[in-house]
């Protein structure tokens, strides 16, 4: 058991639980995540309430790839790298954090990436950018798409209710390692993501049964 494994449970308590209760927090289909193994978690992001529900929402101990932005700031960035966070360039090539982000998928663990980039104001799901499909194909691991929905509503103060819905494994292990195989794999991650979110609309609408289960993947 490493650092991250022994810190992960402390955070569950004294930071997810509190932000999923601030959320009256939903969850579904969390079964469908692989229990061991190397595995990119591809997520949609429209607040800082995101991170927190999905760490609740999840089995695994999640590796989250995060702004390099969010690392530089004192106290934060030492708090978030204790979980394992490390941080990325946006808008430019950083061969670093692509060795960082595959290396811990090769170790096992559950890779965590907002894959639009950055977090959508417009209140729905955005363009997935290349890099959460290129670390599964480069590593030959599943991706598991996981969608949220009401935090685009969430601040303090209003507490608007949020749940998470995770797909089915999806593999890409017939694309072309390179761009090619990059772009379509990210389209159908993409795809799913926007299933996913589309559903849990309804299901809000239709006040959050429990006993709902998530589309299967397409």
């Amino acid at each position: 058991m490493n650092r991250v494994d022994v810190i992960w449970p402390f955070g569950r308590y004294l930071i997810g639980w509190p932000g999923g209760l601030s959320a009256r927090l939903r969850i579904y289909g969390k079964e469908r995540i692989p229990q061991d193994g190397g595995l990119v978690l591809a997520m949609n992001h429209f607040s800082w309430i995101d991170i927190p529900c999905f760490g609740v929402g999840c089995p695994r101990n999640i590796y989250f790839v995060a702004k390099s932005e969010a690392h530089e700031i004192p106290g934060l960035g030492q708090f978030i790298r204790a979980f394992g966070s490390f941080g990325v360039r946006r808008g430019e090539s950083d061969r670093e954090a692509v060795r960082r982000m595959r290396e811990v998928v090769r170790d096992g663990n559950a890779l965590g990436v907002f894959v639009e980039g950055t977090r959508q104001l417009s209140g729905v799901p955005g363009e997935v950018q290349p890099g959460a499909a290129m670390v599964a194909l480069q590593e030959g691991v599943p991706v598991v798409c996981g969608a949220i929905h009401g935090t685009q509503n969430w601040k303090l103060g209003n507490f608007a209710p949020a749940s998470v819905a995770w797909s089915e494994p999806l593999r890409f292990d017939s694309y072309p390692r390179g761009g090619k195989g990059y772009r379509q794999a990210s389209e159908e991650i993409g795809k799913e993501i926007r299933r996913l979110w589309e559903w849990l609309r309804e299901i809000h609408a239709a006040g959050r049964p429990r006993n709902a289960v998530p589309p299967k993947s397409g």
